[in-house]
């Protein structure tokens, strides 16, 4: 906190702006990143923080401050009472607490678990299941969304619900114990979702104890893409990328809409994820036809470089006709609509993380120009290239 805290600002002109948001978790640090910038790019805001976890008590300073308007994860209905108290514009961006009053901006959980069960999907897997928890509403949207993506090719899949608390240093044996036990019953090889990278180290930790080889026999992808626990765990976990800085930058512009008196506000504002960061724990084929397996490497290698379906048949050492026919069997759909699927990741990934013009980005993904990279986006996205980008790139 850069100054006191109990003197009103003189100057109107210059909001003063308390920040409720951890500082112990990506998640949080990025939401701050989203919100520097949206501050860089507009009007200065005079900021109150201090480093916290993201379950601490409010800050004492915060009875006695006089500022202009609060961007805070709402982590319990007394919380929400402290906060209604200041009688102070609040935005949320956590989303848990239910009839708060406060509008709020989140991430966007059904597209998060769509998109992993998409990412497992294209490893070939047949087998699924979701590692989550009880009565966090962002993990329940995950898992009925990842269920559903599954759901749709006419595949179940095994949950494990764990509370959110349910492990301390007297529990931890007994919690593993159980963890392992379902692990080594899910059939192999299982693609598995985890609601976030925090409980990604307890699965793999039961993964190792059951004799489950990460990825050939369990692939694992998290949420947060929180970079030191992706590498720390062992293989190092893959994890979608849920863009928390854009919450950060659209939360700031929201409270800076309710600081002004503009019009009421959206109740919630979700955001899309970015992108899926992949590590070792997904980086297998689990595909039993041996030239359908080394069709899906070529694919992976040679996508991008406007490999076509008679160049792949040349490469794998099979006629067209019978891989379209194997291609068809193993993984329930044409080589073309994998062809355009990685064509399309690639897309998303360039858009997200560089500036480059559409045309390069349709070049180096593949496409063969804009306008049909922009027509598979509108078809298979449901928006344009450049609304995706601007979606996404803050």
């Amino acid at each position: 906190m850069a100054r006191s805290a109990t003197v009103r600002p003189s100057s109107p002109a210059t909001p003063h702006v308390a920040l409720l948001v951890e500082t112990s978790l990506a998640s949080g640090r990025d939401i701050l990143m989203g919100i520097a910038r949206y501050v860089r790019e507009h009007r200065p805001w005079s900021l109150f923080h201090e480093a916290r976890g993201l379950e601490e008590r409010l800050p004492r300073w915060l009875e006695g401050w006089r500022g202009h308007g609060i961007i805070a994860r709402v982590q319990s209905p007394a919380m929400a009472r402290a906060l209604r108290r200041t009688g102070l514009p609040v935005v949320d961006v956590l989303g848990i607490v239910p009839g708060s009053g406060f509008p709020v901006v989140h991430v966007d959980d059904a597209a998060i678990g769509s998109m992993a069960a998409n990412h497992l999907l294209d490893r070939g897997l047949r087998h699924f299941a979701f590692y989550g928890l009880e009565r966090e509403n962002w993990s329940t949207a995950r898992e009925a969304a990842f269920c559903a993506t599954v759901g749709r090719e006419g595949l179940p899949v095994e949950v494990r619900r764990d509370r959110r608390h349910a492990v301390n240093d007297q529990t931890w044996e007994r919690h593993q114990e159980a963890l392992t036990r379902w692990v080594a019953g899910l059939p192999k090889p299982v693609g598995i979702m985890v609601c976030s990278d925090q409980r990604g180290s307890l699965l793999l930790d039961a993964c190792r104890r059951a004799g489950t080889a990460v990825p050939d026999e369990a692939s694992i992808i998290g949420v947060d893409n929180d970079e030191p626990l992706c590498s720390v765990c062992h293989p190092p976990l893959t994890s979608v990328w849920p863009n928390h800085a854009l919450v950060g930058y659209e939360a700031a512009a929201l409270l800076q809409g309710l600081m002004s008196g503009s019009a009421a506000s959206p109740a919630r504002v979700r955001t899309p994820p970015k992108t899926i960061v992949t590590r070792q724990s997904t980086d297998t084929l689990a595909v039993t036809d041996e030239i359908v397996a080394r069709s899906l490497r070529v694919i992976r290698d040679r996508a991008c470089a406007r490999l076509r379906v008679d160049d792949l048949a040349r490469a794998v050492g099979a006629s067209r006709s019978v891989l379209q026919r194997r291609f068809r069997a193993a993984l329930h759909c044409s080589i073309n609509e994998k062809l355009i699927g990685h064509r399309l990741d690639t897309a998303r990934r360039l858009l997200t993380e560089t500036t480059l013009t559409l045309p390069d980005i349709a070049e180096r993904s593949g496409f063969e120009h804009a306008e049909y990279m922009a027509y598979v986006f509108r078809r298979r996205v449901g928006i344009s290239p450049a609304q995706f980008r601007a979606r996404t790139h803050h």
